[in-house]
């Protein structure tokens, strides 16, 4: 079996390109936590859209979707799923929202994992969920001939509670351990719980949960504010090679941890500069009123109604809101989405 041990992040020489994004990181981090201290509207609007984004994409990821009007309506408004996939959906959300509020009170321990995905699955099969897997599982692949191939074989089913008993005893040893970087514990962590497969369906979302949240238990929120999971599924080939390099030789204790650590903390990166972007644009006194809401738009990672933006921008009209988009519509560089109060709008 896999043996958990995080001590080679005190004793091995790490990547300069890891150590120095890490650092730009916590430089971004700082600034990022004194903003909040000031501008709470701005956050609170954006931490709206992002979870609305994170619920979308986490669940793309797997080949989970719906229409993005039905995506607001089950992440901002609650409404009731109508289908087994608009469930899915509703359990991530409800998860996410626990991430969010509650953090605190969770920690990366067997009973919280378990939790998350009974809480993620309630609505699928309540009499299965937070249980681990019964039957051993595969990682597969679909060629693009339709070939099949196994990627990974993950910890049977049998070895499947020794392993997560093991892998969160080792994250405490690890994150009690001063001289352990707590900021690249986590993707090894993560990777090893994506190794193990301790269940028989919604690993991949879990382990963006659980990502989530030892990203805030450790001080590092920009994903409530700019979506993780939306800069994952936006670079989703490089974060499959990165999984699949670093799970190789994962069973015999070979692998290398630092590809995936290192599009971890790249992902982590994007989030934090995107959040510098879309503070310095919402915030901004050097630009207009119109040139904020046009920044704002075109900056949009997924459809923004005219009340968003108004959100985003509490100081701006939506009299003026409604002019810059009709303006950008008829200029051929944005989109509709929707009719009536339900439009939404699109950089095209």
């Amino acid at each position: 079996m896999h043996i958990f041990n995080y001590d080679f992040l005190q004793d091995t020489f790490l990547p300069v390109q890891i150590v120095n994004l890490a650092s730009n990181i916590n430089v971004l981090r700082l600034v990022a936590n004194e903003r909040q201290k000031v501008h709470k509207e701005i956050f609170q609007s954006l931490e709206t859209i992002a979870k609305v984004e994170s619920v979308k994409a986490s669940n793309a990821i797997e080949g989970i979707v719906t229409t993005d009007k039905r995506i607001h309506e089950i992440v901002q408004y609650g409404s009731t799923p109508l289908n087994h996939t608009e469930a899915e959906i509703a359990g991530y959300r409800d998860v996410l929202n626990e991430v969010h509020s509650n953090w605190r009170q969770h920690d990366f321990s067997e009973k919280d994992i378990q939790l998350f995905h009974a809480q993620m699955m309630r609505l699928l099969d309540p009499a299965s969920t937070g249980a681990y897997k019964q039957d051993d599982n595969v990682i597969a692949e679909r060629m693009a001939d339709g070939r099949n191939v196994v990627r990974f074989i993950p910890v049977s089913a049998a070895d499947t509670p020794k392993a997560m008993e093991q892998l969160t005893l080792a994250y405490q040893i690890a994150r009690d351990n001063a001289s352990i970087n707590k900021l690249l514990l986590i993707p090894c962590v993560i990777l090893d719980f994506l190794c193990v497969h301790p269940f028989a369906d919604g690993n991949g979302r879990i382990s963006r949960l659980l990502s989530l949240l030892l990203l805030y238990r450790n001080g590092f929120d920009a994903g409530k504010y700019i979506s993780f999971e939306n800069q994952i599924c936006n670079h989703k080939v490089e974060y499959y090679q990165a999984l699949k390099d670093s799970s190789e030789n994962w069973h015999t204790n070979l692998c290398r941890y630092f590809p995936f650590m290192m599009n971890f903390i790249m992902t982590l990166y994007a989030c934090y500069t995107e959040l510098d972007k879309r503070f310095a644009v919402v915030n901004s006194s050097r630009i207009t009123k119109k040139g904020r809401i046009e920044a704002t738009i075109l900056n949009a990672l997924t459809p923004l109604s005219k009340a968003d933006i108004c959100r985003i921008l509490p100081d701006v009209s939506p009299t003026t809101v409604e002019v810059v988009l009709g303006r950008l519509h008829r200029a051929g560089q944005i989109i509709t989405i929707g009719k009536g109060r339900s439009t939404k709008y699109l950089r095209k």
